[in-house]
């Protein structure tokens, strides 16, 4: 009888993790919304836990024609995280708690500090459609940063998103989820400390991001507008027009929220646009972002001279997916520096192409990654800057 009961609770488990294990994942959200995971209620149900985590690991390969035998092998733990969700006393407030273990996810480079808290968030939900959040989380940035990492088609986010992104960031934000007749759209607005994750103090200058989403065709099924790729198969055509700004005042890292310290506090701005459209398993995305600054230049606290990338750049991806799980994609990217930064930086291209194989959604997926980066627009293999390569990446997760 207990080995039978035992079974009996697992298969329940199992069956449960696995209805939970579909939903889309939002880092930018009140995940008390989208329940998944494992999970926790007290007896009184005045507390709840919602435990999950993933990992993402990679064997990746690059070659820079050079006519030097530059090769490069990458073969590691590129993201291992684990994250709490749920509520004290009353659903209406809730907590996010998001924690890396890994060097590359900790901003370890430029600030010297495992940075292992991601984000420690508070919700107050005064109702479904609209709540305010209080500590550290994501900034309302471009589409691909505020996605979580695990709902990308592609192993790594774009360069467009690498160079431009506001990440996260230590602040107070709003958001707002109305119809305009049968419009849904939404309004996002923090004022954050500009430091990002990295420091303990701050000046008195702050940043103030916003941005609006407009769904003119209706709410994607399962939150599918922040997730790559068709895995929901959507039987009417979605679309999905966002876009908002940023302005950091006085920050004292070189992008902002990321980067390294400087000597000389700058004011920076980033505009940033984008729209996803999906339908019976095709999908398109797109994103603009760009980045000014009046001066460029600046000093690290060891004197070195270190610049921000001011330009601007686009990403656009596509593709569709076909039967039992099989995604095929191709993504064209491209940044372009300014003109104050042109003696330093080239206009640079990535062509990419991937094959994904979904075994439960994005939380299950087997990836292979192919790309081609290229310099000033010269696609030939004489070109010194250019590289080749590949990634394949196996991400887990719950």
């Amino acid at each position: 009888m207990r080995k039978t009961g035992f079974r009996a609770l697992l298969t329940i488990g199992i069956a449960l993790l696995c209805t939970h294990i579909n939903a889309q994942e939002r880092d930018d959200r009140a995940t008390i919304l989208n329940f998944k995971g494992i999970q926790f209620t007290s007896k009184d149900s005045l507390f709840y836990t919602n435990f999950r985590f993933r990992m993402q690991n990679r064997v990746k390969y690059t070659n820079t024609l050079d006519g030097e035998k530059n090769d490069e092998w990458e073969a590691r733990v590129r993201r291992l995280r684990m994250r709490v969700d749920g509520y004290i006393y009353t659903p209406k407030i809730s907590y996010s708690v998001q924690l890396a273990f890994t060097r590359g996810d900790q901003d370890f480079d430029d600030s010297g500090i495992p940075n292992i808290v991601r984000d420690a968030v508070i919700f107050y939900n005064f109702s479904d459609d609209f709540y305010i959040g209080f500590g550290q989380n994501k900034l309302p940035g471009n589409r691909q940063r505020v996605n979580s990492s695990g709902q990308l088609q592609f192993a790594e986010r774009s360069i467009v998103n690498a160079n431009f992104s506001i990440d996260r960031d230590f602040g107070i934000s709003a958001n707002l989820s109305k119809k305009i007749g049968d419009m849904p759209f939404n309004l996002k607005a923090e004022i954050s400390t500009g430091e990002g994750r990295a420091v303990n103090t701050t000046d008195n200058g702050l940043a103030y991001t916003g941005r609006v989403e407009l769904l003119p065709f209706g709410q994607f099924t399962n939150s599918g507008d922040y997730s790559e790729g068709d895995l929901e198969r959507e039987e009417t055509p979605k679309l999905s027009i966002g876009g908002g700004y940023s302005f950091n005042n006085k920050t004292t890292r070189l992008s902002g929220q990321t980067g390294a310290f400087v000597k000389d506090a700058k004011d920076l701005s980033t505009l940033f646009a984008d729209a996803i459209f999906k339908y019976n398993g095709f999908a398109y995305q797109v994103e603009y972002m760009k980045r000014n600054v009046d001066n460029p230049f600046n000093q690290d606290l060891e004197g070195k001279e270190v610049y921000v990338y001011k330009g601007y750049g686009i990403n656009q991806q596509i593709s569709y997916l076909f039967s039992k799980g099989y995604e095929l994609a191709g993504r064209y990217t491209f940044v372009d520096p300014h003109k104050d930064i042109r003696p330093k930086e080239e206009r640079t291209e990535i062509l990419e192409a991937g094959l994904t194989k979904y075994m439960k959604a994005h939380r299950l997926k087997f990836q292979l990654n192919g790309n081609y980066l290229v310099k000033d627009g010269y696609y030939n293999n004489k070109m010194d800057d250019n590289k080749w390569g590949f990634t394949f990446q196996v991400e887990l997760g719950i």
